[in-house]
């Protein structure tokens, strides 16, 4: 009997897509001292446009999920990628908080069609089921490959260019991920005879009586706040919390000399203890309870985040912590969008993880909108960052009670 192959070019030519995708997107809070300085606003002016952001790519998700699974998923994929690009060129002309808030709707939109909720589904339905969990997880950690140089080349271009060009700059690393979508030639999702039977809204319907459905989409809120928090606000967090590294210090050795700088690495670090993290889980979840694995990952991501707020916040700790939470960071997505595959099917995978993604969004937008409101009444992210442990003990315990089993389908 041949194994089945792992490395498809289903899985590259999503990977890279994701890559440049999430490249782009996680270096966003790179951007908010900057344009927030250039035009004198509040924070919460370019955290609302952010949270925005993250709220339209929520609501998109679902969309281009459908879309995907009705009209094709190359075709989503390239309108998702020029509604991203186009978003980033008319951002960068736009002078107000309320253009910027605007424009970003385009801008999520653009990630939804480029992002998880569509090349996952590629992915899980061109994977045979002995490598599916962990070829999720692999192009998960794509995503993360890009966070590595995505907010470190911002800073970079930074010093050298605008805000504005460097989006001009990102919006043609967009459109070159076009370049990967001939070789995402997913095959017909793997269904059985009652599967096919049932029509989209059949599916649909169930999976939202469904108790596990809700669980699952209420504990994906808190990923999604901790994330949206951390990828807008952690590096201007350091920038002002840490202050001046001194020359001799380790950071100083590693090329890290001053507190932006430290920010933007911060987030680069995250994704590259991201990759291992989010491979391992997708091992994991093949031969583990996934509602476990997953109330496992909020827990740990619980006692990182309370330590870290407790403890004397130094260059140090940023590192301990970035490495410490990227390893969790995105291990939770290849574990849901493969709970959802397992429970209701790869047929129309897309569609209901995007509806799950939603919660994720939301949390985001929570996560980033707070983030700059809280901050500018009170001067810090202490509270917001509270918050975050909070939800994200209670997602930890939401999981508990989910049926990890396949559900009802119509009889054959």
């Amino acid at each position: 009997m041949t194994r089945a192959r792992l490395f498809t070019p289903v899985l590259i030519g999503g990977a890279f897509i994701l890559m440049l995708s999430f490249a782009v997107r996680a270096s966003f809070g790179v951007f908010q001292i900057p344009i927030a300085t250039e035009f004198n606003w509040p924070r919460a002016e370019f955290s609302l446009a952010i949270a925005i952001q993250n709220l339209a790519w929520g609501l998109g998700q679902p969309i281009f999920g459908a879309m995907a699974e009705r009209f094709g998923d190359r075709r989503a994929i390239i309108a998702g990628a020029f509604l991203y690009a186009i978003g980033l060129v008319l951002s960068a002309a736009a002078v107000t908080p309320l253009q910027h808030q605007l424009l970003e709707i385009l801008v999520g939109f653009g990630v939804a069609g480029t992002g998880f909720g569509v090349i996952l589904a590629v992915v899980g339905r061109a994977s045979s089921d002995e490598n599916r969990s962990l070829a999720l997880g692999i192009a998960t950690a794509a995503g993360s490959a890009g966070q590595v140089f995505g907010a470190p080349a911002a800073e970079i271009l930074l010093g050298f260019m605008s805000w504005q060009s460097v989006f001009l700059i990102f919006a043609v690393v967009i459109l070159s991920s076009l370049a990967f979508l001939p070789l995402l030639r997913s095959p017909e999702p793997p269904a059985t005879r009652a599967e096919l039977q049932d029509s989209m809204g059949t599916v649909l319907a169930r999976a939202l009586r469904d108790p596990s459905f809700t669980l699952i989409f209420l504990g994906f809120f808190s990923c999604g706040y901790q994330l949206g928090f951390i990828t807008a606000h952690f590096p201007a967090m350091i920038t002002e919390m840490c202050g001046a590294i001194a020359p001799n210090s380790l950071l100083a050795g590693l090329g890290i000399e001053t507190t932006s700088a430290l920010g933007a690495v911060s987030i680069a670090l995250i994704g590259v203890a991201n990759i291992v993290g989010t491979i391992y889980a997708g091992w994991a979840g093949k031969r583990w309870s996934k509602k476990y694995l997953l109330a496992g990952i909020y827990v740990a991501r619980t006692v990182a985040a309370g330590a870290f707020i407790l403890l004397p916040i130094t260059p140090a700790s940023v590192v301990i912590f970035s490495l410490v939470m990227g390893a969790l960071w995105l291990a939770t997505v290849p574990l849901t969008s493969g709970l959802v595959a397992h429970i209701y099917g790869l047929r129309y995978m897309g569609t209901l993880y995007g509806i799950v993604f939603l919660s994720h969004q939301i949390g985001a937008f929570l996560g980033v909108w707070l983030g700059g409101r809280l901050y500018d009444t009170y001067g810090d992210y202490t509270m917001v960052w509270w918050i975050g442990v909070a939800v994200g003990a209670f997602s930890a315990i939401i999981h508990l009670p989910v049926r990890e089993r396949r559900a009802q389908l119509s009889p054959a």
